[in-house]
């Protein structure tokens, strides 16, 4: 039997991609709005439910180190708590600054602490 068109499927490379996860997909809308300063220290994930909603609360904590990063933290814990984010299949129902350290010596850092809740869209 002999085929004139393409084949069906084409062949496998061995290599895989692996799929971003909602939580790939969090901590990369993070580090965006933290202007890729910011780095992820913590971060916990809990299932969260309600009578009509599902989803999960996410508790980190990042740090911005040097004087341009910590500008960049500031920012970021200004925006935080109004920003849109655009995560696929989430509503980001809550964003909150939860706890702030600022250090000037012996080098500028910022440890930042936030809380969010994520629901799944139906």
């Amino acid at each position: 039997m002999s085929s004139d068109g393409p084949p069906l499927h084409p062949p496998r490379t061995g290599l895989r991609t692996a799929r971003r996860t909602t939580t790939d997909r969090l901590r990369e809308a993070l580090l965006a709005l933290a202007e890729q300063r910011g780095e992820v220290l913590v971060h916990r994930e809990k299932a969260w439910a309600s009578i009509t909603f599902a989803g999960t609360r996410h508790t980190l904590s990042l740090r911005f180190t040097g004087s341009e990063a910590v500008a960049a933290g500031e920012r970021f814990v200004a925006a935080l708590p109004e920003h849109e984010f655009a995560i696929p299949r989430q509503l980001v129902a809550d964003a909150t600054v939860s706890e702030v350290e600022h250090r000037l010596l012996p080098d500028p850092l910022l440890v930042v602490g936030c809380e969010m809740l994520l629901l799944e869209e139906a």
